[in-house]
């Protein structure tokens, strides 16, 4: 009896530790299933860099449709690329923060992250758009010397937003309360602000996170124990 009592008051301080060390990296790099599939999907990412550019060149030199928008004429129009991507790069590299300590939910939200990125070429490819009238050119520090931006930027890559996308991704991918409304917050931010800059029509914006949903179900099933 007196052990038992001993093992029952001692178990919580006890599984902790224990529990931590079957989520962490070395119980899921003991996994063959887990290296396979984190290998495969940093390969596929690797594999894009030199198919993206090229692809989205073509987008841009494609023509494609005006769309009738009646709700942008509700938004003003301002140049807000920097409040825009000072958003999207905080919640990614605190997303990141958040995701390295636990393996399998970074491993499915790269997954998610690739699947997101063939699902929109795949739509770009469909549905060849013009931008709204009064574009504002968006100013990506990082995009634009990826794809080597200099006096022909790249605003014919419409249907979904990236942006609001990968934004409504990371809110799949973490686990929480405070960190999903934080996160929601911000990506309707992010919504707004393409708007308001015109470098995506409505419609884009509210397709994103049925899309960002999608990528992130493909990769549950993919990652999937």
């Amino acid at each position: 009896m007196a052990n038992l009592l001993s093992s029952a008051t001692t178990s919580p301080l006890e599984t902790a530790p224990a529990v931590a060390r079957r989520t962490g990296w070395a119980a899921a790099w003991s996994r063959p299933a887990f290296r396979l599939r984190l290998a495969l999907v940093l390969a596929l990412l690797v594999g894009l860099l030199p198919v993206v550019p090229g692809f989205y060149h073509f987008i841009q030199a494609r023509p494609g449709r005006l769309l009738p928008d009646p709700l942008l004429a509700l938004l003003p129009v301002h140049d807000v690329s920097v409040p825009t991507f000072a958003i999207i790069y905080g919640a990614i590299a605190g997303t990141v923060v958040y995701l390295l300590p636990r393996p399998n939910l970074l491993l499915r939200a790269l997954w998610g992250y690739y699947f997101l990125q063939v699902l929109r070429m795949a739509t770009l490819w469909l549905l060849p758009l013009e931008p709204p009238t009064a574009l504002v050119v968006l100013h990506d520090p990082v995009m634009d010397r990826i794809f080597e931006v200099t006096t022909q930027p790249i605003v014919r890559d419409l249907f979904f937003s990236g942006h609001t996308a990968t934004m409504a991704l990371l809110v799949l991918a973490v686990r929480g309360r405070a960190w999903r409304r934080a996160l929601v917050l911000m990506t309707v931010a992010v919504g707004l602000l393409v708007l308001v800059q015109r470098v995506h029509y409505t419609y884009d914006v509210l397709a994103a996170p049925l899309f960002a949903w999608l990528a992130y179900w493909l990769a549950g099933r993919i990652t999937k124990r």
